[in-house]
């Protein structure tokens, strides 16, 4: 899940053992992320991801 602390927040990453960056990062799912979630400690977000183009010419050639 990806996760970034709420404006203002310290959130500790007890599997890295420092804080969650304020741009966010991608961490497990567990229960102590969902415990900071259901108290506004964090907030979830998802990036948008561009498409890449395909460079691969079509027909064969």
């Amino acid at each position: 899940m990806q996760i970034r602390p709420k404006r203002g927040r310290s959130v500790p990453d007890p599997a890295r053992s420092d804080l969650l960056p304020a741009e966010g990062r991608n961490v497990e799912e567990s229960s102590y992320w969902l415990r900071r979630l259901a108290d506004g400690d964090i907030e979830q977000f998802r990036t948008e991801k561009k498409p890449v183009a395909d460079t691969k010419k079509q027909g064969g050639e």
